[in-house]
């Protein structure tokens, strides 16, 4: 790999693990040795410029007997290889994208392996294999027909711009969301997106397997405006975000008995829900979330990124108030995460945050100096309850980053396998950024040994859970 040019050595030497990077970069070099690292303008969505390196170059893929090069563009971010490269198709003029599983419409490419980076067992090479193999099975360009002329494809212009804007914009299309479940909480959550003003139409349907049941006449009777109610699962089609508040509690009494009733009700509904909008995210709010997300995620078929619950996102957003604000913190460009499980196993980090932005640039654990503050926001904490009206602020919060695009980074529930050294399949709540196209999950951060305790009993109890249910 040429790291020759001023221009790349400039920039270059502003990332936060420079020679880590070079070493990265020189093992992509050895397999592609036709890809190049050239240096370009970062615009974020506030204005603010930064020069990245950019990734560009073919990969190989196989179709049918013939070899074909797909051009590709990979953004290394300052803090790359710890945080995944931005990958992009960067089609000809002659080429248009074929939207599927692993590529939007304009052209990002989606993959488990971007989704569970976690460096250094995550690797480009390793990405760029993984790349080949999903688009031998589903290429994603193709010939443009010659009716539609020489003029350039729009994407071509959107991926090789020297500029990448991270969102915060209304998409062009409708925004459609439903949720699913009558009870309190459905209400709440109806009444908080629609407060957001971030989607065209909302639907609530009141599903008979639920439990959770009583909001829907009234608002049959006190319409709203843009909100549909409905009994029937069809009424979802076409939806961005499909949010599930419903619960199916029994009179059993052991929480496992509990816990198999909202499984069997998630059977019954999942998979239709996924069929008729296989391209939203589906975000989970029943309880236990952490649980009901991996359940979802299974019964689905979806990739992870459109599957997520809604996790500790409050308790991130009460925790940052409660420092900055009940107890008068200095904490200037950071902001405090709670993650892990739904429960009072609760763990705490730092984000830094990038000087005037908010975009963050590294995760941290707490150390012994802020441990003293965290310990008492964190006791605060726990004197707030989760009302259905505080949760269903917290998923318009959420859906309003995914329908807008908006690149915010929540705390919510989401496959953790790989992250920290995590080696189940079990989900928990980890900082991700939502989008249109779902969540894109940070790069794991060294714990102190309490805390690493804490994730490790709720990654056991997840894992003893899961056996036991019938899916």
């Amino acid at each position: 790999m040429d790291f020759s040019s001023e221009s790349v050595k400039k920039v270059l030497s502003k990332y936060k693990f420079r020679d880590v990077a070079i070493e990265e970069l020189n093992k992509v070099s050895r397999v592609h040795p036709d890809m190049k690292v050239i240096s370009a303008t970062y615009t974020s969505s506030d204005s603010l410029q930064k020069e990245l390196l950019k990734l560009v170059g073919n990969i190989p893929v196989c179709y049918h007997g013939r070899s074909y090069n797909l051009p590709i563009l990979l953004w290394l971010l300052d803090s790359f290889p710890l945080a995944p490269p931005i990958c992009f198709l960067r089609p000809t003029s002659s080429m248009v994208i074929r939207e599927g599983k692993h590529v939007d419409s304009k052209g990002r490419i989606h993959l488990p392996g971007l989704h569970n980076w976690d460096h250094p067992k995550s690797s480009v090479n390793g990405l760029l294999a993984e790349m080949i193999a999903k688009f031998e099975e589903e290429p994603p360009l193709s010939t443009k027909p010659a009716a539609q002329g020489d003029s350039p494809n729009d994407l071509l212009a959107y991926v090789s711009n020297l500029s990448l804007q991270e969102g915060g914009n209304r998409p062009d299309q409708e925004v459609k969301v439903s949720v699913i479940g009558g009870g309190d909480l459905g209400i709440a959550a109806v009444l908080s997106i629609m407060a957001k003003g971030c989607v065209d139409k909302l639907v609530l349907i009141d599903v008979p397997e639920s439990s959770t049941k009583g909001g829907t006449m009234d608002l049959e009777i006190f319409s709203l405006p843009k909100v549909e109610v409905s009994k029937d699962l069809s009424s979802s089609a076409g939806s961005k975000v499909v949010v599930i508040t419903a619960n199916a509690w029994s009179d059993e009494q052991s929480y496992l008995s509990v816990v198999q009733t909202n499984v069997d009700m998630y059977r019954s509904i999942i998979p239709r829900l996924a069929q008729l909008s296989p391209k939203a995210v589906l975000l989970i709010a029943s309880q236990p979330v952490d649980i009901m997300t991996h359940v979802a995620w299974r019964q689905s078929h979806l990739l992870p990124t459109q599957v997520i619950g809604v996790g500790c996102n409050l308790d991130s957003e009460r925790l940052s108030h409660i420092i900055n604000i009940s107890l008068v913190a200095n904490t200037t460009g950071k902001q405090a995460w709670v993650i892990g499980e739904l429960s009072e196993n609760k763990v705490a980090l730092w984000g830094n945050m990038g000087p005037g932005t908010d975009h963050l640039q590294a995760l941290t654990p707490v150390s012994n100096s802020t441990k003293p503050l965290m310990d008492r926001a964190l006791e605060m904490l726990k004197g707030r309850g989760q009302r259905s009206w505080s949760i269903g602020l917290s998923i318009a919060d959420i859906i309003h980053s995914i329908a807008t695009d908006k690149k915010k980074i929540h705390s919510v529930t989401t496959l953790a396998e790989g992250w920290g050294g995590i080696g189940s399949k079990v989900f928990l709540s980890l900082p991700c950024i939502l989008g249109e196209n779902g969540s894109t999950r940070l790069p794991g951060v060294a714990l102190g040994p309490e805390d690493e305790m804490k994730l490790r009993e709720s990654v056991a109890c997840q894992v003893n859970l899961f056996m036991q249910l019938r899916l």
